[in-house]
C-alpha cells in the first residue's frame, strides 16, 4: 500500500491505531477532571475571596473558562484536519495539551505573584480548551476512517473508553491525594502532583502520533476548501443533532462524574474521599462495558443503543437521586453510580461513530469538532457552575437531576429524528464532487 508520496506504508496493528487516536482524549479528560476535583483547593490558591461561596463559584467558573476557546479550536483545527490531514492536526493538539498542562503544574499562586497567578491559570485553561477543541473531531475521524466497515462501532467506542480511562486515572489520583496528604499539604504543594503526572502522557502521545499514516479513506478523497456556511447549509440537521447528543454526553461526564465529590459533600454530608472511592468503582465498571456496547452497536445499530440508553437515563435519574438523598450512605451512592455507569457506557460507546456517520469525509473533522465542542462549551463546561448556582439559590438537592434530564430528553429527540448525512455528492454544488 502506497502513500501519497509514493512510499510504502508500514502495516500498523489495530491496537497502535486505537492508542494513537485515543491517548490525547485520555489526557484531555484527565486534565479537565483533575481540575474539577481540585476546584475547592484551587479556589483558595488562585481565586481568593472573603466569601467562601463566591470563591467556590469562581473556581467552578474557571472550569468553564477552559471551554471558551473550544469552539475556536474546533473550527481552526477541524478545518486543518480536513484540509491538511488527521495526523498533523492530532500532533498539534497533543503538543498544545502538554504546554497548557505544564503551565498549570508550575503556576505560582496568588499569594506569590498576586493577580498574575489568576491570569496565568486563565491563559492555561484557554490554551487547554483550544487544543481540546480540535482533539475529538480529528482523532475520532482518524479512528473511524481506519476501522473496518463492520467494526466502526467497536473502534469508535475506544474513544470513549479513553475518556473513561482519563476519568479513572484522575479519580484514582484524586482519591490517593486526599487519602495520603492532609488538606494543608494539598494546599501548600501536593495539588501540583496530579498535573505533573499528566505531563508524562504528553511525550508518549506525541511520539506515537508522529509515526502514523493518514487513513486510506481520507487520502482517497478530494479536499476542496469547504467553509462553515456550506457545512451549515448542507448538514444543519446533522450539526444540530450532533450538538444535542454531544451536550448529553458532556452533561453525563461533568454532572454525573466530576460534580459528584462536591455534591456528596454539600448535599449529602459525605466525605470527599468516600465519593472518590465510589467513582473509582463506577468508572472502572463503565470502562469495562464501553467496548461491549461498542460491539453491540455494530450488530443492532448506533441509534438503537443511544435511544435505549437515553430513555433509561431519563426515566431513572429522578428516582436514583431521590434514593441517594433519602439514604445518604456510601452503599446507596455506590448503587446509584454503578447504575449510572451502565447507562453512561451504553450512551458513550456508539456516540463517536454515530457522530462521525452524520458527516461525509471532506467535512467530518470540522462537523464533529463544531458539534461536540459547542455542546462541551455551552452545556458541559459551565454545567458544574450552573448546577452549583442552582443548588445555592434554591437549596434543591435535585439540581443535578433537573439539569441533566433536560439534555437527555433533547438528545433523545435528536437521535429519533436525525440519521446519517446525505451522500457526499450532495456537496458537489458547493465544493466539487468527492
Amino acid at each position: 500500500m502506497k502513500s501519497m508520496e509514493g512510499r510504502t506504508k508500514v502495516e500498523v496493528k489495530p491496537w497502535r491505531l486505537i492508542l494513537a487516536a485515543t491517548i490525547g482524549n485520555a489526557l484531555e479528560w484527565y486534565d479537565f477532571i483533575v481540575y474539577g476535583f481540585l476546584a475547592a483547593t484551587l479556589s483558595r490558591l488562585f481565586f481568593p475571596e472573603s466569601e467562601p461561596k463566591a470563591a467556590l463559584l469562581l473556581a467552578t467558573l474557571s472550569i468553564g473558562i477552559g471551554f471558551i476557546a473550544r469552539p475556536l479550536g474546533a473550527v481552526a483545527i477541524g478545518v486543518y484536519a480536513d484540509k491538511v490531514g488527521r495526523k498533523p492536526a492530532m500532533t498539534l493538539v497533543i503538543l498544545l495539551m502538554f504546554i497548557s498542562t505544564a503551565m498549570i503544574a508550575f503556576a505560582p499562586t496568588y499569594a506569590q505573584v498576586g493577580i498574575w497567578a489568576t491570569v496565568l491559570i486563565a491563559c492555561a485553561r484557554l490554551l487547554q480548551g483550544f487544543s481540546a477543541g480540535g482533539e475529538f473531531g480529528s482523532a475520532t475521524s482518524y479512528l473511524i476512517e481506519f476501522a473496518p466497515a463492520n467494526q466502526k462501532g467497536f473502534y469508535g467506542s475506544w474513544q470513549m473508553f479513553a475518556q473513561a480511562s482519563g476519568a479513572l486515572l484522575s479519580t484514582l489520583v484524586g482519591a490517593l491525594l486526599f487519602e495520603v496528604y492532609t488538606q494543608t499539604e494539598i494546599d501548600n504543594w501536593a495539588w501540583r502532583l496530579p498535573f505533573l503526572l499528566g505531563l508524562l502522557i504528553g511525550p508518549v502521545g506525541l511520539y506515537i502520533r508522529r509515526h502514523l499514516d493518514e487513513p486510506t479513506e481520507f487520502s482517497a478523497a478530494k479536499h476542496e476548501s469547504v467553509g462553515f456556511s456550506v457545512l451549515w447549509r448542507s448538514h444543519s440537521p446533522q450539526l444540530i443533532a450532533g450538538t444535542a447528543v454531544s451536550a448529553a454526553i458532556n452533561v453525563m461526564s461533568y454532572v454525573i462524574v466530576t460534580y459528584l465529590p462536591l455534591y456528596a459533600k454539600q448535599s449529602l454530608g459525605m466525605k470527599e474521599g468516600d465519593a472518590f472511592v465510589v467513582l473509582l468503582v463506577a468508572v472502572a465498571l463503565r470502562m469495562a462495558l464501553i467496548p461491549v456496547f461498542g460491539i453491540l452497536s455494530d450488530r443492532v445499530g448506533r441509534r438503537a443503543i443511544l435511544i435505549t440508553a437515553l430513555l433509561a437515563f431519563s426515566a431513572t435519574i429522578y428516582p436514583a437521586y431521590n434514593y441517594v438523598i433519602a439514604h445518604p450512605s456510601v452503599a446507596a451512592l455506590l448503587f446509584v453510580e454503578c447504575w449510572f455507569a451502565v447507562l453512561i457506557a451504553a450512551a458513550y460507546a456508539p456516540c463517536p461513530t454515530y457522530l462521525s456517520e452524520l458527516f461525509p469525509v471532506k467535512v467530518r473533522a470540522t462537523g464533529l469538532s463544531i458539534a461536540y465542542n459547542i455542546a462541551a462549551t455551552v452545556f458541559g463546561g459551565f454545567s458544574i457552575f450552573i448546577v452549583t448556582y442552582i443548588h445555592q439559590q434554591t437549596g434543591s438537592q435535585l439540581a443535578p437531576a433537573h439539569y441533566a434530564a433536560t439534555f437527555f430528553v433533547l438528545a433523545l429527540v435528536a437521535v429519533l429524528f436525525v440519521g446519517a448525512s446525505e451522500p457526499e455528492g450532495k456537496l458537489a454544488g458547493a465544493g466539487g464532487q468527492t
